[in-house]
């Protein structure tokens, strides 16, 4: 599954810098997570990292997204090799 931030977020802008995959971005009023980036960190680290640093626990996993392991690990592959073309 993709990560999602809840309305709790208080913008302290920690969770953005942490994503390896830039999925993380500033909407309207709060950070928010693209799905189609978000990997969990599969591939990067062992645990989501956005949820590691985030003082208020505002980042559950999105229903909407619902993926396996082994779909966030092809994720993370083609996701590697659009930023290696780039």
């Amino acid at each position: 599954m993709a990560l999602m931030i809840t309305d709790e977020c208080i913008n302290c802008d920690v969770c953005e810098p942490e994503c390896p995959n830039d999925a993380i971005y500033m909407g309207i009023e709060i950070y928010e997570i693209d799905p189609n980036k978000c990997t969990e960190c599969v591939g990067h680290f062992d645990a989501p990292q956005c949820r590691q640093v985030c003082p208020v626990d505002c980042i559950p996993l999105n229903p909407n997204y619902s993926e396996t392991q082994e779909q966030l690990l092809e994720k993370y592959k083609l996701l590697s090799n659009l930023k290696q073309a780039n």
